[in-house]
């Protein structure tokens, strides 16, 4: 009966999900409360609540690593879209033909995917077509094509998917038999599709890419932004499966790259060049400790508290690009003097944290 009532109710949830549109109901609303439901009835004829509310925080433990892994390339991407880094590229591509552009995306994407893993190749090459497309429809296409080549492009690699990942770390398999038995494979997945679609784009031209305005010290700290960027993202994989250290390593990494974290909030106030470098140099630093406390602490409280803290900072970094208010008054900028005292400041207030506040204040001490 119990089974029979959680079907009825996960299938109605799920159909209102695909016809989100006709019932004008969004469709995370629907998943929110099929999810509650399915939950609700499924504890409360448990004979041990207990055993069901670990159940729940272990599956919520596994979509929120998805989620925080979402919001942390998201932010990266949205770092570099913000200082101009994928006009860099789009300035690049010189072709005028939708075909080529098309197949141009699938192979950076497909040997992009190998390197980082598919989840975040898509989004910075769906990020990238933005940039380049002007209509939806177009850009419904590529990034279905995105999506194709980026899992055809990790399934060759160790690092491109989860799934390899995780075999290549149990060693069920090795990573230079895995990339022979599968690249002629994974190349034939994205290389049929792609002729496939590029057909629906015959004789189509592309439009005109807009010239970049920016000036060359934009260019500069866009090309440093950029390239910073997927030197993080590949920097993410790499240390996952090459060290497999334990999670106090990784505090001990958060440890180290706190302090410029501090330093950028000081920054925002004593601007300088860091302040014109970075735009908002306190959101950056909030992001960065956010995401460095996430690495360090495994509990679902600490989950909830710093990824709530990394969600509002991302969101209100996208909110200050499309806000006309200034608000405050302006704080003067200066030069490097002020890039050093905030340094100096900064590296005073990290020692205070560090020593005093983090032991007596929050009760744990770092070190």
């Amino acid at each position: 009966m119990i089974s029979t009532l959680l079907i009825i109710v996960f299938v109605l949830g799920y159909t209102a999900i695909a016809f989100e549109h006709p019932l004008q109901i969004n469709k995370a609303a629907s998943a929110l409360i099929t999810g509650v439901l399915c939950w609700t009835i499924y504890i409360l004829q448990s004979e041990t609540t207990q055993i069901v509310s670990e159940q729940l925080l272990h599956h919520l433990g596994a979509i929120a690593s998805i989620l925080f892994f979402l919001l942390g390339a998201m932010t990266i991407v949205e770092l570099i879209d913000s200082h101009d880094g994928f006009d860099i590229i789009t300035q690049k591509i010189k072709t005028t033909s939708m075909q080529q552009l098309l197949l141009i995306v699938t192979a950076l994407t497909f040997f992009l995917s190998a390197l980082l893993d598919n989840l975040t190749t898509a989004i910075v090459m769906t990020s990238l077509c933005t940039k380049i497309l002007n209509e939806k429809e177009d850009r419904l296409w590529f990034a279905g094509m995105i999506v194709i080549a980026a899992n055809a492009g990790g399934a060759w690699s160790p690092l491109g998917d989860v799934t390899t990942t995780m075999l290549w770390i149990g060693g069920q398999i090795t990573a230079l038999n895995i990339m022979k038995q599968l690249i002629l494979p994974s190349l034939v997945a994205a290389i049929i599709p792609a002729i496939i679609v590029s057909y629906r784009f015959g004789g189509k031209k592309l439009t005109s890419i807009t010239e970049s305005v920016c000036t060359a010290k934009e260019k500069r700290y866009g090309r440093i932004i950029l390239f910073a960027g997927v030197g993080f993202l590949l920097f993410v994989p790499a240390f996952k499966t090459v060290t497999h250290l334990p999670p106090f390593m990784g505090m001990l990494l958060a440890l180290g790259l706190m302090l410029p974290a501090v330093i950028l909030v000081v920054a925002s106030y004593v601007r300088g060049r860091i302040f014109t470098t970075l735009k908002h140099p306190m959101l950056t630093g909030v992001k960065l400790w956010a995401v460095l406390h996430l690495m360090a602490n495994g509990d679902l409280g600490s989950i909830i508290l710093f990824g709530s803290v990394l969600a509002w900072a991302v969101y209100d970094r996208i909110s200050l690009k499309r806000r006309a208010d200034a608000g405050a008054p302006p704080i003067p900028i200066g030069g490097v003097t002020n890039d050093l005292i905030a340094v100096g400041v900064g590296v005073v207030v990290y020692l205070a944290l560090l020593f005093v506040f983090h032991p007596l204040v929050i009760g744990v001490p770092v070190v």
